[in-house]
């Protein structure tokens, strides 16, 4: 049986910051991801300054395609808003294949199926042991299903869907456009430029909301390609988009019970204005990390809830 300080379940931004934490710290930690590195994950992905201020790097410094966006243009109900910000759009692809093996934790490809607690151990699936279990796998995270589910339901309000697609595109627009309420949608849709001329678009609406007014989100799907169409920032594209959910932030959420924590989008940490997770996973990470070295409580309160305060209020974070 393979032993382990920490257990961290899934690879990605949060469980990739936590066991980055717990390593320069001396912890001996595992990583378990039933997905190889790098893989695809579908994501507007930008990057806030002070996300690269919490891993201690500078934009200049990441070893991947990172387009600087100096302003996005958000569209209420048709109304054009630029606001200027500082902003980096990543590829998910990249990024996060980045952080695992920046944490220098092992990883080890395993689907988890089953926990069980013996004594002061978490073991797993009869092949995997540890005194702390850190839940990193999204919203389908099994730690989250076997210790936290019955005490801490998610709220159906705060589900949500996406369709998207990432692909290279030779886009000669590189600006990022943001479309909120188009069609009375309980959400709103985007265009990001990535690097190395990567795509993205996607649509992401609340899935109760669409299902009481009798709505399918393939129909805004739909009427988004027409947009951009229509606007000459995607023609002659055949779209294969793909889908997935998530949760926005729930307060009533307690991420921690004894020895285990859940990060990220296990915990449903999405910020409720633009449900934005990447910047909440990587905070919830290394908050989780210093709560196993010091045994002091693991509290989300320092997370924002909003994305908007890093637009607006860019100058306070200064990577150096």
């Amino acid at each position: 049986m393979t032993e382990s300080d920490v257990i961290i379940v899934g690879g990605g931004p949060a469980g990739s910051s936590c066991a980055w934490a717990l390593q320069r710290a001396g912890q001996q930690v595992l990583i378990l991801d039933r997905k190889a590195f790098p893989r695809m994950k579908l994501c507007a992905g930008w990057i806030t300054p002070r996300v690269w201020r919490m891993l201690g790097v500078s934009p200049e410094a990441y070893p991947h395609g990172l387009i600087h966006l100096k302003r996005l243009i958000f569209h209420f109900r048709g109304k054009r808003i630029p606001l200027t910000t500082r902003q980096y759009s990543i590829r998910r692809y990249e990024f996060d294949h980045w952080l695992l093996q920046r944490s220098g934790a092992p990883v080890i490809r395993h689907t988890v199926r089953h926990i069980r607690e013996e004594g002061p151990y978490f073991v797993i699936d009869e092949q995997f042991r540890c005194r702390f279990l850190v839940g990193a796998g999204g919203t389908n995270c099994p730690v989250y299903h076997h210790f936290f589910e019955s005490h801490f339901p998610r709220r159906e309000t705060d589900r949500i869907a996406t369709f998207e697609e990432e692909f290279p595109y030779p886009y000669s627009d590189s600006e990022c456009y943001l479309w909120f309420f188009d069609n009375d949608l309980p959400g709103y849709s985007w265009y990001v430029p990535k690097g190395n001329g990567y795509l993205n678009v996607g649509i992401g609406a609340k899935i109760k909301a669409l299902k009481q007014r009798g709505e399918s989100l393939r129909d805004h799907w739909l009427a988004l390609q027409d947009k951009l169409a229509a606007l000459g920032l995607v023609e002659g594209h055949a779209f294969a988009h793909k889908g997935h959910q998530y949760f926005l932030r729930h307060p009533g959420m307690q991420p921690q019970r004894g020895r285990v924590y859940l990060v990220g989008d296990a915990a449903g940490l999405a910020t409720v204005d633009m449900g934005e997770g990447i910047g909440p996973a990587i905070h919830s990470g290394l908050l989780a990390a210093r709560s196993i070295l010091t045994q002091r409580p693991y509290s989300l309160r320092s997370v924002p809830r909003y994305s908007f305060w890093d637009l607006l209020f860019r100058w306070r974070w200064k990577t150096r």
